[in-house]
C-alpha cells in the first residue's frame, strides 16, 4: 500500500473516532448551559435559592472575617405593579438583580428567593478602614434608589437592605446569618436604611426558616 493510500486511511479512522467524541463534547455542553439555566433565574440572571445557598455557604465559610451577607426587598411591590403593570414589575426585577451583581462584584454571589426578595453575600476590602462595610452598604442603598428606566419613563423605587456581618456575629452558618439580615431587614424596612443584625435576633422565632410575623407564619420557636 503506497504512503498516500495509509495516510488518507488513517486520517478517515480518526475522523471516524472524533464523531462521537465531538458529539458527546456537544451534548456535554448543551447540558452543562442546560443546568446554569436552571439554576439561575432567567428574569434577573441571580441564582436559584438552593445554588445560591450553595454558594453563599461557601463564601462566608472561607472568608468570614471579610464578608457579610444581604437581604434585600423591594418597597411597595405590589403598588407597583397594581400602579404600572407588570411589564414595570419585572423591569424593577430585571434592574435589581443587575445592580446587585454589580454591586457584589465578581466574586460575591446573588441569590432571588422569591418574589420581590433578593440576597447577594460578597466579600468587603476591610483593608480601607474602619468604616468600609458602611461604605459599600450605602452604596448598595443608593443603587437600590435609582430610577429604572421603562418605555413610560423612569421609575421610582426603593428596597429595604438587612446585614449579617458574620465576623461580627462569630457565626458562619447561612441559615442563622439569613436570620438575622431578615430580621434587621424588617426593623428598618421603612426607615430608608439598611439594618444590622444583631447577636439576639439569631434567636428570633420561626417558622419554616422564615421570621415569626410574616404573611402565613403561626408562633413558633425554632427547634
Amino acid at each position: 500500500m503506497d504512503p498516500v493510500t495509509r495516510a488518507g486511511q488513517r486520517a478517515l479512522i480518526i475522523t471516524t473516532l472524533a464523531v462521537p467524541v465531538t458529539g458527546w463534547a456537544v451534548h456535554a455542553l448543551t447540558l452543562h448551559r442546560r443546568l446554569a439555566a436552571e439554576r439561575r433565574d432567567p428574569l434577573t440572571g441571580a441564582q436559584r435559592r438552593a445554588a445560591f445557598e450553595r454558594r453563599a455557604q461557601r463564601l462566608l465559610a472561607r472568608h468570614q472575617k471579610d464578608s457579610l451577607l444581604c437581604l434585600v426587598d423591594l418597597d411597595n411591590f405590589k403598588r407597583l405593579n397594581d400602579t404600572h403593570g407588570h411589564a414595570a414589575g419585572d423591569a424593577a426585577l430585571a434592574a435589581t438583580g443587575e445592580r446587585l451583581a454589580h454591586w457584589a462584584g465578581p466574586h460575591g454571589v446573588v441569590g432571588r428567593l422569591g418574589g420581590d426578595e433578593f440576597a447577594v453575600a460578597t466579600r468587603v476590602d476591610t483593608r480601607a478602614g474602619d468604616h468600609a462595610m458602611e461604605e459599600r452598604l450605602e452604596q448598595l442603598m443608593g443603587a437600590l434608589h435609582e430610577p429604572v428606566p421603562t418605555e413610560a419613563g423612569p421609575l421610582p423605587v426603593a428596597a429595604s437592605v438587612g446585614t449579617a456581618v458574620p465576623d461580627y456575629l462569630g457565626i458562619r452558618a447561612l441559615p442563622a446569618l439569613l436570620r438575622g439580615a431578615d430580621v434587621s431587614m424588617y426593623r428598618t424596612k421603612h426607615s430608608g436604611r439598611y439594618g444590622w443584625a444583631e447577636i439576639e435576633d439569631l434567636q428570633t422565632p420561626t417558622v419554616n426558616g422564615r421570621r415569626q410575623g410574616r404573611p402565613g407564619t403561626a408562633l413558633e420557636r425554632a427547634a
